[in-house]
C-alpha cells in the first residue's frame, strides 16, 4: 500500500475506487466497505483508495482531543492487510472543514484522486452540511461520470458497528463487545520500561508497557486476560490497567504479567492483546491480600485463554 499525506502529491491513477472516513479501528463496518471495493476492483479493475483525516475532525472542531483506537501506523498496517492500494491522509484543519460537499468532491475526489466509483457507508458525510452529501454526490455524478455504491450498516448484537460504539465499550471495559465489533482483539503496543518492581517481590513480575502516543485510547482500569506478542513469539498472561491503589500509585500504568516467562525484555516493544476483563482494579489491605487475589486472577485468566 502507498501512503500520502499531501493531496497534491497523489499520483495520477486510473479507475480509482474511493471511500472516505476516519477508519479508526478498521472494524467490521470498515471491512464491509473494503470488501465491496475489492469486488468492484475484481469486476472492473482499478485501485482501492481510502481517504482519511488527521487529526480527528472532532478534535479540531471542538478543541477536545478524540482518543484513537489505533495509532496512525497501526491503522495503515490493518488497511494494507485488507487489500487497500492507496491511503490518502488529509490534514484536517478548521479551514478545510469549511469546504462544502461539492467542493470536496470536485477538488479532492475528482481532481486529484480521479474517482470512478465512490463507496459510501451509511453514515458517510462530507463538509459542514451533513444533509448535502448524497445530494452533492448524485448531482456531480452526472458531470464527472463516477458510480456511487452504498453500503448498509453492519450490526453486532443489535447495535450498529461504529468507532464510537467501540470507544464507548473500551471506556467501560467491555472488551468482549469491542472485540466483537472490531473483528479481532483490541491491543496496545509499547516499550517495556522499569517500574517499582513490587510485583516481582510477591512472585508476579510485570512488564510495564509505556505507550508513546498520548492520543491512544486505553481501555478502562481493571485486570484483563491477555495475549502478549514479543518478537513474533506469542504468550498468555494478564494485564492490569490502573493506578495500583494498593501501593499508592499516582500514574496510570499498563502492567502485563506474562505466564511461564522469565526473560529480560526491558526496552523491547511488545504487543498486548486483550481477550476479556477479569475484574475491577481495587485496593487491598496489604501485599499478601493482593497476592492471594492475583493467584485467583491467574486461574481465571488461564480458563478464559484456554491455558489450563
Amino acid at each position: 500500500m502507498r501512503y500520502y499525506s499531501d493531496i497534491t502529491e497523489f499520483p495520477k491513477i486510473d479507475n480509482a475506487i474511493v471511500a472516505v472516513g476516519n477508519f479508526d479501528g478498521v472494524h467490521l463496518g470498515h471491512k464491509a466497505v473494503i470488501e465491496k471495493m475489492k469486488q468492484i476492483k475484481e469486476k472492473n479493475g482499478g485501485n482501492i483508495v481510502i481517504v482519511t483525516f488527521h487529526p480527528h475532525p472532532r478534535s479540531v472542531l471542538s478543541d477536545k482531543n478524540v482518543k484513537f483506537i489505533h495509532s496512525q501506523s497501526r491503522k495503515a498496517h490493518l488497511l494494507a492487510k485488507l487489500g487497500v492500494d492507496y491511503l490518502m491522509d488529509i490534514n484536517f484543519t478548521k479551514e478545510f472543514s469549511k469546504l462544502s460537499a461539492y467542493q470536496f468532491i470536485e477538488n479532492y475526489l475528482v481532481k486529484y484522486i480521479n474517482a470512478k466509483n465512490i463507496v459510501v457507508g451509511y453514515d458517510c458525510h462530507f463538509g459542514p452540511d451533513h444533509n448535502k452529501t448524497m445530494e452533492a454526490l448524485n448531482e456531480l455524478k452526472k458531470k464527472y461520470h463516477y458510480e456511487i455504491t452504498n453500503i448498509p450498516p453492519v450490526y453486532c448484537d443489535g447495535k450498529i458497528v461504529s468507532s464510537t460504539q467501540i470507544r464507548n465499550a473500551l471506556e467501560r471495559g467491555d472488551i468482549k463487545e469491542a472485540n466483537l465489533m472490531l473483528g479481532y482483539e483490541y491491543s496496545v503496543y509499547g516499550r517495556v520500561v522499569y517500574g517499582q518492581q513490587i510485583g516481582r517481590t510477591i512472585g508476579f513480575p510485570t512488564a510495564n508497557v509505556f505507550i508513546e502516543n498520548d492520543l491512544k485510547l486505553i481501555a478502562a482500569n481493571g485486570v484483563y486476560a491477555c495475549k502478549i506478542k514479543i518478537n513474533n513469539e506469542n504468550f498468555f498472561g494478564m494485564c492490569n490497567i490502573g493506578y495500583r491503589p494498593t501501593v499508592h500509585g499516582k500514574d496510570l500504568t499498563i502492567e502485563a504479567n506474562i505466564f511461564n516467562f522469565d526473560r529480560d525484555i526491558y526496552d523491547e516493544y511488545i504487543g498486548v492483546y486483550f481477550v476479556d476483563r477479569i475484574r475491577d482494579e481495587i485496593a487491598f489491605k496489604d501485599l499478601a491480600m493482593l497476592k492471594e487475589q492475583l493467584n485467583k486472577d491467574v486461574l481465571t485468566a488461564k480458563e478464559i485463554l484456554g491455558d489450563g
